[in-house]
This record gives C-alpha cells, sequence and structure tokens, in this order.
C-alpha cells in the first residue's frame, strides 16, 4: 500500500496535459494500485493520474468507497454528451473549494480497463460528473476553471492567504 502526494492547486504542474498510455505494464499497474491508495485514503471518490504527479491518462474512481465498484479508466475519450446536470464539486487538489459546475448529464465513454481492454460504457449523473472532472484533470482542466472570474479571483485570493499561514 501506498499512498503518494497530491499536488494542490495553484501547482503548475496540475496544468499539464497527461500523455496517453501505450503499454500496459507492472509500473502502470502499480500506479493504479497506489492512486486507489491514495483516493481511499484521502476520502475521494475519483483521481487522475495527473493529480500524483504522473502525467499519464489513468483515472481511478469509486463513487461509493466501497472497492467493490471499482473502475479504471485509461486514456478515456468522452464519446458524446447529452443533458445537463448541475452539482456540487470538489477536488482532492483543491480541498477546501466546493462549488456547484454544470456539466453533461450522460456521456458515452470510450477506454481501455487496467488490464489493456477496450470498453465502452454509458454513465449519468454522478458518475458522469466525476468521469468528466477526472478527464479534464487529463488534460490540464480544474473544476475551478468552469467558474465566474470573479469567483476565481476569490478562491485565488483564500489560496493565497492559506498559503502563506
Amino acid at each position: 500500500m501506498s499512498i503518494l502526494e497530491i499536488l494542490y492547486y495553484p501547482d503548475y504542474r496540475l496544468r499539464k496535459i497527461a500523455d496517453p498510455v501505450t503499454l500496459i505494464s507492472p509500473d502502470i499497474a502499480k500506479v493504479i494500485s497506489d492512486m486507489f491508495d491514495t483516493m481511499y485514503h484521502k476520502k475521494g471518490i475519483g483521481l487522475a493520474a495527473t493529480q500524483i504527479n504522473i502525467h499519464k491518462q489513468i483515472i481511478t474512481i469509486d463513487l461509493y468507497n466501497n472497492k467493490k465498484e471499482r473502475l479504471v479508466f485509461i486514456n478515456p475519450i468522452i464519446k458524446k454528451r447529452t443533458g445537463t446536470i448541475s452539482i456540487i464539486e470538489s477536488c482532492l487538489s483543491i480541498p477546501q473549494v466546493h462549488e456547484s459546475v454544470t456539466r453533461s448529464k450522460k456521456i458515452i465513454v470510450q477506454s481501455l480497463d487496467q488490464y489493456g481492454n477496450e470498453f465502452e460504457i454509458e454513465a449519468s449523473d454522478l458518475l458522469a460528473v466525476c468521469i468528466q472532472h477526472e478527464v479534464d484533470h487529463l488534460f490540464g482542466k480544474l473544476f475551478i476553471d468552469y467558474l465566474p472570474v470573479s469567483k476565481i479571483n476569490d478562491i485565488n485570493k483564500n489560496i493565497d492567504t492559506t498559503l502563506k499561514n
């Protein structure tokens, strides 16, 4: 079991674009295992490899933190988006911020699993939001980027104050 260090906003490495995984190796399997350990330790429901400073297109998700419904997405592509839903989001990389974000209510995602098998799923509601949130991380985007500039400025002021203390 390895708990990895999470990058915290405004760390510039959170803005890096992750590279596709080209080979499902024992190293990738270890990264996935460590991602789940880190996610559970931090009580999160999703984690992108970017958040632990591994810039590969890997996402782990377990909405109910029960270790029975673990999902792994490698090189995920959102193929279709429909509807809208607004949910209060938070992020392990910005733990002090909780804001409502509007995203697609339903999505279809094509991905590889942890064994390199291609799959496609239709996700809705919380799962769809979580996948979209984590995919954004792979492309250097954070959930706060969806907020009005004035709200982002307030968050930045509060982050600056937190970092100075």
